[in-house]
């Protein structure tokens, strides 16, 4: 029977080919033992892929919610601290404003309309607020500054109730200035009339963020604050009379509209909770999946051990083998 050998460098290059293979095995399997995932995914699969490609797209799918559902809680979060601020500074000042009844304050009358034109410059500032670079109440005009300042405002309203002489007058006029196309939204308002288009937060829920700083409560509370700050302006010349019913009827629209904020406070607080159970849901079910995605890919750690000894056996084997074979000589053959 014909003996076939080879020779001593095809045998080292055999026993090294060997040795990378079993090296390679053990790394395969420690790594297996220690991330419980197999890494032979085409084996565990038989080819079949569809189940493994639609769980990834569903877990980037979800990856994407919890983006814009974490952009659409902050951009809540700032306009319900915006609207706080504006809910307690119009509180503030209307409790004062609804006091005046009777003329003879003209000291108090003048430190309230000092007051109202600082407290004006506050809210025109607070629906100016920006929360990373982008408007909050400027609807999809997201880089653009929706009110002029303050003193846009006090400019314009002032020639609009300028040669009124009764309170109610003043009112109405600054009123349908504020409703005007040609008065309020062209001179004041910059921002978009559009609102935010809803934001998907999950599969089967939107959230909707549609205030913008042409909201008719704004304007009524824009409105009533800039008539108190106006009503002492010398420019003007109105009357103690005038003067002390001014302040008493802006006074009590400011209340009104406290109310009204209170309102879009509560909304925008559904809003929030949508927005914050929309995030828990989406949490839950891509938990689930990458859940279901690890037990679809699970390596069964038992039979990863007996395979890795195994290997960790024939590699020492290997090891055994190379060293007697290196020590083989002519000299130790005839001894």
């Amino acid at each position: 029977m014909p003996l076939t050998s080879i020779g001593d460098l095809a045998s080292s290059l055999a026993l090294r080919t060997r040795s990378v293979e079993i090296k390679t095995r053990i790394a395969t399997l420690t790594d297996e033992l220690s991330s419980g995932q197999t890494k032979d995914v085409n084996t565990r699969l038989a080819g079949d892929y569809s189940q493994l490609t639609d769980m990834d797209r569903r877990l980037r799918h979800l990856q994407a919610f919890k983006t814009v559902t974490a952009e659409a809680g902050a951009w809540a979060s700032g306009i319900q601290t915006g609207l706080a601020n504006l809910h307690d500074r119009v509180g503030d000042l209307s409790a004062k404003l609804v006091t005046f009844s009777k003329p003879g304050q003209e000291v108090t009358r003048q430190h309230m309309s000092n007051q109202a034109a600082d407290d004006l410059k506050l809210l025109v500032s607070t629906l100016n607020t920006r929360s990373g670079g982008r408007s909050l109440f400027a609807g999809q005009a997201l880089d653009t500054t929706p009110l002029a300042d303050d003193k846009t405002l006090l400019a314009a309203l002032r020639t609009v109730v300028s040669g009124q002489t009764t309170p109610v007058d003043i009112i109405q006029a600054a009123t349908d200035w504020f409703n005007d196309p040609a008065g309020f939204e062209a001179v004041i308002y910059q921002g978009s009339d559009q609102s935010l288009d809803p934001i998907s937060v999950s599969d089967t829920q939107d959230a909707s963020l549609p205030l913008r700083a042409d909201h008719p409560t704004f304007r009524a509370m824009l409105r009533d604050t800039a008539l108190a700050a106006l009503a002492t302006d010398p420019a003007l010349g109105f009357s103690e009379t005038v003067q002390s019913d001014l302040l008493h009827r802006t006074g009590a629209g400011l209340l009104r509209s406290q109310e009204d904020l209170t309102l879009l406070q509560a909304d925008l607080g559904h809003t929030e909770s949508r927005i914050e159970a929309a995030k828990t849901q989406n949490a839950a079910t891509a938990t689930a999946t990458e859940f279901a995605r690890n037990i679809l890919l699970a390596a069964d750690p038992y039979d990863t051990a007996t395979h890795l000894e195994a290997a960790q056996f024939q590699l020492e084997s290997l090891y055994a083998a190379t060293v007697r074979s290196s020590q083989l000589s002519l000299v130790n053959y005839l001894r």
